[in-house]
């Protein structure tokens, strides 16, 4: 059990049911009152963010979050489907809101890691860069580019990103799946 001095930003925890990471957390003291945790916490499930004091007296489960590989096969109609990473023939199907925009930077057959609290799955986890192809790039052109000069791109998972103008059509260039951001060109 974590008592709630403890609380710090990054920590993991069971509230009300539901797993929470804690963004924020400050002591409040106010005269001849007893100290309070001020916190932020944000729900891995839902992805809501709440406020919340707590007591001395409040105490707290540590949530256990797991992680396991798995296989991404195809996107149909909104519709994500996955496998276990050694036996294909455990398929299952993942919600869009399990997995946000993250989907644009993952290619078939590429292993992710699926987030787990308990047995209900909350979302994936991906590798901070990946390599992707450039599908489509507009012709780059001559002009006002003193502040470094960027356009829209297509890559192989369609996915649209930003680049700097140099970047063509059949390059490959590594993307940073958090921001969705260009990092560099592939050597």
């Amino acid at each position: 059990m974590i008592s709630y001095n403890e609380l710090k930003s990054g920590k993991v925890i069971v509230f009300e049911d539901q797993p929470y990471t804690v963004v924020e957390a400050a002591f409040l003291r106010m005269q001849q009152r007893k100290p309070v945790m001020q916190a932020k916490l944000k729900n891995l499930i839902t992805g809501k963010t709440v406020e919340k004091n707590f007591q001395p007296s409040d105490k707290f489960e540590e949530a256990e979050i797991n992680t396991r590989p798995i296989k991404y096969l195809y996107s149909h109609k909104g519709e994500h489907w996955f496998c276990e990473e050694k036996d294909p023939s455990k398929r299952f199907q993942m919600e869009n809101s399990l997995i946000g925009d993250k989907i644009g930077f993952i290619k078939p057959n590429t292993i992710i890691e699926a987030v787990t609290f308990g047995e209900q799955t909350i979302g994936v986890k991906l590798p901070i860069k990946m390599e992707l192809e450039v599908k489509e790039a507009p012709p780059s052109t001559k002009g006002n580019t003193a502040q470094g000069g960027s356009k829209q791109v297509t890559l192989e998972t369609g996915a649209v990103i930003n680049t700097p103008m140099f970047v063509e059509a059949g390059d490959r260039v590594i993307i940073n799946t958090d921001t969705g951001e260009y990092v560099e060109r592939a050597k």
